[in-house]
């Protein structure tokens, strides 16, 4: 299946041309981008109303780290496997590096391995992180009884290392290490058992297995040729168990792997390269040719014949009509029906693979209205609908174990940077007490998608015409409104720039009502009260509930509510 992607679909040499038109790559690269392009938004959940708030900030957590540490570069590579071998696979580990003068650098995916407790020291932490990271289909074995990952026994991973390396990892049985002998001189190659002249021993490769025994809950770490273990059996030190999450494409009833996009395809892949190559020949073979009578010609007229000059005249010296000594050679003519065929199996590939002519962007063949034109997208993305909701389920499931392994084995304080209303960002510390919990993960349903922008800017405008009535009653927030519609609807991240918050309305001027002189007012009444306000109320009123000018607008109408 990884030859059919990459070309090569010949397995044996030919002295002919032949035509190879690669559908497969074409399918795979259609439908790849379409579910896995765009970064997750990974949401959390508390299971229990105490962890509410730490599910707020592990929310933010788990999704700074799948940016911030490629966890999503290593999960496209693992869907693409899905797409064309069937089934994808990622490992989840915890990497924990320091790094010293006389040491060795641990940083590879065998870090999640040290289940002891990490002292503290005086060398320099590099890395103190969960990790996610794309496994080759070829390197994981699992049980050959089992029908799916909830019923096998033991997985176990394949790992080629240099020889030198396993010998100075001081994670790995000293003894154990030191009789390590190489099994590979190349990591690829069939002549990789073989050593080379010019290579030592020390150069070669070793083979490493991880084991983990579901069953038991144990694992080990060995390596081919070996007589003691690397890693003696012992408790996997994972609260979740193994680390490997699985990536099914199409499921086949009780047998363990799926079947990927292309293994459907591969023959009328092969029948399209057989096809187009015979059209190749058959032009090829399509050349006019003339019957001509030798003696009707001397050497200088079979010259002009043979000539690509126009309008040669060519000297005949027989006196025979020239109708008997010149005619053109019939040709055999192919049915006009062998050119269609390429068209037909192309056909027989989109409707296999459930891609429409509207996925690979081309023009169709029928005008259809944009209502037939939906009607046929949403039938095709029901089967992506299906593939991307595997891929979340994924994501979720990677996303979870990170999580549980920083509240297993984070250290330290760490921080992280976290996204605010506005454009501005701020950074959060945070260390292991603030991510315990019990929590559930879910990816927003086509966050992995990408956006059509058209659509985008569409959907936004209809969210405005929407809310034109709520607007004019007042119970939208304009602001928000307009924020929404330059992020959502044109990708404009600072969008609080070209947001001008709204002046409070000015307050009409009301005249002071006419001084009395003192003499007219009631006795003990302050020169400030307004009329008719009886003594005290400046004292009972509460402050911030209504200016005095308007206080006194009311009363003087007669507005004023009860009890004021």
């Amino acid at each position: 299946m990884i030859d059919l992607y990459r070309g090569k679909h010949f397995e044996t040499d030919s002295e002919t041309d032949r035509m190879l038109i690669n559908d497969a790559f074409a399918t795979i690269n259609v439908i790849w981008p379409s579910v896995s392009v765009n970064y997750p938004k990974i949401t959390v959940n508390a299971r229990r109303s105490e962890d509410a708030p730490r599910a707020v900030v592990t929310e933010e957590i788990v999704n700074y780290w799948w940016r911030h540490y490629d966890c999503q570069r290593e999960f496209r590579r693992a869907v693409k496997d899905m797409l064309i071998t069937g089934h994808g696979w990622v490992k989840t580990g915890y990497r924990f590096v320091e790094k010293g003068e006389d040491d060795y650098d641990n940083s590879d995916e065998l870090a999640s391995l040290a289940p002891e407790s990490i002292a503290e020291s005086d060398l320099i932490i590099t890395e103190d992180r969960p990790f996610v990271e794309r496994i080759s289909p070829f390197d994981v074995f699992v049980d050959p009884d089992a029908t799916s990952m909830h019923d096998i026994r033991w997985i176990a991973q394949r790992i080629r290392r240099p020889l030198l390396e396993v010998r100075k990892d001081k994670r790995y049985n000293a003894q154990a290490r030191q009789e390590a002998s190489p099994s590979h001189y190349s990591k690829f190659g069939l002549d990789s058992y073989l050593p080379r002249r010019s290579e030592k021993p020390e150069d070669g490769y070793v083979e490493i297995w991880e084991f983990y025994d579901v069953d038991r809950n144990k694992m080990s770490v060995f390596c081919d040729g070996g007589d003691k273990f690397l890693v003696a059996p012992q408790e996997i030190p994972f609260a979740f168990g193994h680390p490997f999450v699985f990536i099914p494409n199409y499921q086949v009833p009780d047998f363990f792997y799926p079947m990927g996009e292309l293994e459907a395809i591969e023959p009328l892949q092969r029948e399209l390269n057989e096809t187009r190559t015979q059209m190749m020949n058959h032009r090829k073979r399509f050349s006019r040719k003339w019957l001509y009578k030798e003696s009707a010609f001397d050497q200088e007229g079979r010259n002009m014949l043979e000539s690509d000059e126009d309008n040669v005249m060519v000297p005949v010296v027989s006196e025979e009509p020239l109708g008997g000594i010149i005619a053109p050679m019939p040709a055999v003519i192919s049915p006009p029906e062998f050119y269609n065929q390429s068209s037909l199996i192309t056909a027989d590939i989109d409707r296999i693979t459930g891609i429409s002519e509207y996925a690979r962007g081309a023009l169709p063949e029928i005008r259809r209205t944009a209502t037939e034109a939906g009607i046929i997208q949403d039938a095709a993305n029901a089967r992506s609908s299906d593939k991307l909701a595997i891929i979340e389920r994924a994501i979720a499931d990677a996303a979870r174990r990170l999580v549980m392994l920083a509240q297993q084995y984070m250290t330290g304080e760490q921080a992280i940077r976290v996204s605010g209303k506005s454009s501005s960002n701020a950074w959060m510390k945070f260390d292991r007490d603030y991510i315990q919990g019990e929590f559930d993960f879910e990816v927003e349903a086509g966050s992995t998608q990408p956006m059509n922008e058209s659509f985008r800017r569409q959907m936004a405008l209809q969210v405005v015409d929407a809310m034109a009535p709520f607007a004019t009653a007042g119970i939208v927030d304009m602001q928000r409104l307009a924020k929404y519609v330059l992020q959502q609807g044109f990708g404009i991240k600072s969008a609080e720039s070209f947001i001008v918050a709204p002046q409070p309305p000015a307050q009409p001027e009301v005249a002071p009502p006419p001084t009395a002189p003192s003499a007219g007012l009631p006795p003990g009444m302050p020169p400030s009260m307004p009329p008719g306000m009886p003594p005290g109320v400046e004292e009972e009123m509460p402050e911030g509930e209504l200016p005095p000018e308007v206080l006194a607008q009311l009363m003087q109408g007669g507005m004023m509510p009860p009890g004021m």
